[in-house]
């Protein structure tokens, strides 16, 4: 019988010490749903960060992880990197906010618009909420229309929020003005379409998530947005500067009228963008997207120093081979493990996503056992991966290894018919719950 990681009391005791806490001071215990103990197993996992390194990250009991999170996909080149810092640093020493618009805004909207060739026009936010809601908010003020499709992810906001099983406190109204479609369905975008003809100010979609576009499918939806008078926005704070330099622009060859950018951009420092044509953008003279931190110079600044960094080195293509050795080396072990009807993998190497299935909990003790078993051998994953410029062919190597082990205790589990008791924390739970 394989042999399961020791107790955990001991490795992860600074964690739920500061959890105690958390639990009297921080509703959800965390900033952010994705990051809270319920993505992994309480008990047998860390709960808080300290610090972190390059493709490294360290929890409050100073035990170091290789990081595939990566804070949920913004760190292309990886914590600290120097030009990043540098950039920032410098920045301090000039001040960070101003009662003024600065040169340096302006400077990296010009470069933005030279580096998208759809882009005239551009806008800066924090978050990528920011972004996809203000592009909402133009299309619907300049097609003087209400309704949005939308296909995929698009932030906290109340225009987007109430089409999900986190809708608590958005009227029903509002929820009523969404309505989202499915990926890859020309017909069941044009059948929308046709059902509110007239109505529909904005199609909003990831241009790709985890699955890529079938051959036409992009295409077809530009021209049906043209046809019904909506503006087209792509929301590419995953698929920006990750899929390709350009964006879904790049890798796809199709403009939209808007896109959305965060994430990456800023390389873990907040800043996102709406850019687009100028005849849908110069409606940001009346519609009111406007903060105090709008043009916030870290932000800013960091956004340059990244830009500078793709420019210049060969980020993309070091991504590329540290996820494609990550994914085939996966399903090498799933295949070895004979685990296919469990536990699944899809996505592309910049950011790919594990399923689980078949455990009688919606795969969720597949999960949170895989988890525990790589969090013991210096592994942090929710289930996916967002390989970064720092992390390297050697973590690669450590990452797989430990996922032997996970998947050989996962195989033996399901032979002894014990999974179950194979988990030495709490089940983790799913951020978006079924109805």
């Amino acid at each position: 019988m394989t042999t399961l990681s020791n107790d955990y009391s001991d490795r992860y005791r600074q964690s739920l010490e500061l959890l105690d806490r958390a639990e009297r001071a921080i509703p959800s215990q965390a900033q952010t749903f994705s990051k809270a103990w319920t993505q992994y197993p309480r008990g047998a996992s860390p709960v808080f960060a300290d610090r972190a390194d390059g493709g490294y990250v360290w929890d409050a009991d100073g035990n170091r992880y290789i990081d595939w999170p990566m804070a949920l996909g913004p760190l292309l080149l990886g914590h600290n990197h120097p030009g990043v810092n540098a950039a920032i640093t410098r920045q301090l020493a000039d001040g960070c906010a101003f009662s003024l618009p600065t040169k340096a805004e302006l400077a990296l909207a010009e470069r933005l618009i030279d580096w998208f060739p759809y882009a005239e026009r551009v806008r800066f936010g924090k978050n990528g909420s920011d972004a996809t809601a203000g592009a909402v908010r133009a299309a619907r003020a300049v097609t003087g229309r209400d309704r949005i499709l939308c296909c995929g992810y698009h932030g906290w906001q109340d225009w987007f929020i109430g089409t999900t099983t986190r809708g608590a406190g958005v009227p029903d109204a509002v929820k009523a003005l969404t309505t989202p479609f499915p990926y890859n369905d020309l017909p069941a975008l044009n059948s929308l379409l046709e059902v509110h003809s007239g109505e529909v100010a904005a199609i909003i979609m990831e241009p790709m998530g985890i699955i890529p576009p079938e051959p036409g499918y992009l295409e077809g939806v530009r021209k049906l947005a043209t046809e019904h008078g909506a503006v087209l926005i792509f929301d590419e704070c995953w698929t920006g500067f990750r899929i390709d330099l350009k964006g879904a622009y790049g890798e796809f060859g199709v403009a939209p009228d808007l896109a959305c950018f965060g994430k990456a951009l800023g390389n873990g420092v907040p800043i996102s963008v709406i850019l687009g044509r100028a005849d849908v953008m110069d409606v940001f003279d009346e519609v009111f997207f406007s903060f105090t931190f709008g043009g916030d110079m870290l932000g800013i600044a960091a956004a340059g120093a990244v830009l500078d960094v793709l420019e210049r080195e060969a980020v993309l293509l070091h991504v590329d081979r540290i996820g494609t050795a990550l994914m085939s080396g996966f399903r090498s072990l799933i295949e070895k493990y004979e685990l296919g009807g469990y536990i699944g993998l899809s996505g592309y190497p910049g950011r790919h996503v594990m399923s689980f299935a078949g455990d009688g909990r919606d795969g969720l003790l597949l999960k949170s056992i895989f988890q525990q078993e790589g969090l013991a051998r210096g592994i942090l994953a929710a289930g996916w991966h967002a390989p970064s410029y720092a992390h390297s062919e050697e973590d690669v190597k450590m990452t797989l290894d430990a996922y032997d082990v996970s998947l050989n205790v996962i195989r033996d589990g399901l032979d002894q018919g014990d999974l179950s008791e194979r988990l030495l924390g709490e089940t983790v739970e799913a951020v978006f719950r079924k109805p």
